[in-house]
């Protein structure tokens, strides 16, 4: 045994359930259990916490599933990190798993692990001593500003060490997958409150930091331009959720009958966004991480990425990634040259990454035409009019797998980028992926569940 698997071997993790399927109610219970508990980590503070740089980042914190300056500091940026550096390693040939074999996908996931905890790790002292989350600055050079240094450090370890066990719980004994849950979670909480908060806004504190209330204070007061902003974010929300249920209805099916028992068959489908949402939350985190990344290397004395003015980028890289509402500054009448050109700037970078974490997810996820065509085969299931053969099922398969991921990738990408330059409530691609994750959730549960379900809840999910 190798040094790598000696250390995949000890690595603590969630026990899977002995029954291979868990009633509705056995997963409604674990999954309600652990997003109470992410929500109850994110009030617990961080003992010794004096200066709090991150807190500015609200952007950010949603994307990352994060709460700045509480124990879940580190949300799931380092799980995401982690599967990014693999899909990467692994498309480049670099590190090498057969995930078309168990053994394949269990080293994979168990490696998957190892890189999550050392990047929880990474982040936590980079966070800690570059600034970001420190002690008071008052006790800097006395030996107790070094003890909450490494105290800090440590919290952040547990929290990042707690979530990855809550996400694996999720995966095993609820509904979907953690990482998915949390972005939801947080998107939703952002989202309500954007919307329907009355209370003061922190930056205006003259309107209200809801967009309804907001948008009735301007109307009461005569201001057509808050008025305008209000609405234009109200309508960008409302379409990008319509648009979002649309695309996910959308889907190929294809014809597939039991070989061995005639006049019996079934429709598989192939949605149109095929990747789901697990590539745009990919390349989300990555644009948080470059975000965070600039700002703590700022602190450092080394702007590489950009430099910052009060958390919000002002040059560089971090400025170009980062989305301007390109509606309100026409309802400004302010609008110019370079805003056009940043946000095309931003909308091709997302529709890029997007394709590109497609195709690495399509691979390292089992979702390929050579890993469905074998669970196909493995269900007694063959197309009608072709002998049963996986070669055959591959190739019908490739007619559609890769156009798919591609096409769907674009499309998912161009809409989170538009969502967010048109001044959506919350973060464009956080509402996005939220809209994604639930009719997901939703499909699923249908799916697998309808039975399990009390009778009013299978009326409400469109069963009999």
């Amino acid at each position: 045994m190798s040094v790598l698997d000696a250390l995949v071997e000890r690595i603590p993790e969630v026990a899977g359930p002995l029954q291979k399927k868990l009633s509705f109610k056995e997963k409604l219970k674990w999954t309600t259990i652990t997003l109470v508990l992410f929500f109850a980590l994110s009030l617990v503070p961080l003992f010794g916490l004096g200066a709090n740089a991150l807190q500015r980042f609200e952007f950010i914190s949603i994307i990352l599933g994060a709460s700045f300056g509480s124990i879940l500091s580190l949300g799931i940026g380092p799980l995401v990190t982690a599967s990014i550096v693999l899909q990467l390693l692994n498309g480049a040939g670099i590190l090498k798993f057969d995930l078309t074999t168990h053994e394949g996908k269990k080293k994979f996931q168990g490696v998957q692990q190892l890189t999550s905890i050392a990047f929880i790790i990474f982040e936590a002292i980079i966070y800690v001593f570059m600034g970001g989350l420190a002690p008071a600055p008052e006790l800097a050079g006395t030996a107790l500003y070094l003890q909450l240094q490494w105290l800090l450090i440590l919290q952040l370890f547990l929290g990042g060490f707690l979530v990855m066990l809550m996400d694996q719980l999720v995966t095993k004994w609820g509904f979907g997958s953690g990482i998915s849950l949390f972005i939801a979670a947080g998107v939703s909480q952002s989202l309500f409150i954007r919307a329907l908060s009355p209370l003061p806004s922190p930056t205006t504190p003259g309107i209200a930091t809801g967009a309804i209330p907001a948008l009735v204070q301007s109307l009461l007061a005569g201001d057509p331009q808050g008025a305008g902003l209000m609405l234009a974010g109200l309508i960008s929300t409302i379409v990008v959720f319509v648009i979002a249920v649309y695309l996910q209805a959308m889907k190929v099916e294809i014809p597939l009958s039991f070989g061995r028992v005639r006049g019996y068959g079934i429709r598989w489908p192939l949605h149109f966004v095929y990747t789901s949402n697990m590539p745009v939350i990919l390349v989300s985190a990555l644009l948080a991480n470059l975000q965070l990344w600039g700002n703590l290397l700022q602190n450092w004395g080394y702007p590489v990425l950009g430099t910052f003015i009060n958390g919000q980028p002002s040059s560089g890289l971090a400025l170009w990634l980062t989305p301007q509402s390109i509606i309100g500054s026409l309802i400004k009448g302010s609008i110019q040259f370079a805003d056009v050109a940043h946000s095309l700037v931003y909308i091709i970078f997302l529709v890029v990454g997007a394709v590109v974490f497609s195709l690495f997810w399509v691979q390292t996820s089992g979702m390929d035409a050579r890993s469905q065509a074998k669970q196909m085969m493995a269900s007694g299931l063959q197309i009608p009019g072709f002998r049963r053969d996986e070669r055959v099922l591959e190739r019908v398969l490739d007619r559609y797998i890769y156009p798919l991921t591609v096409m769907g990738a674009i499309t998912v990408g161009f809409l989170a980028a538009i969502a967010d330059v048109s001044g959506a409530l919350t973060n464009g691609t956080g509402l996005l992926l939220t809209v994604m994750i639930i009719y997901r959730l939703y499909e699923d549960i249908a799916r697998q569940h309808m039975m399990d379900m009390n009778p009013m809840m299978r009326k409400f999910m469109g069963g009999e």
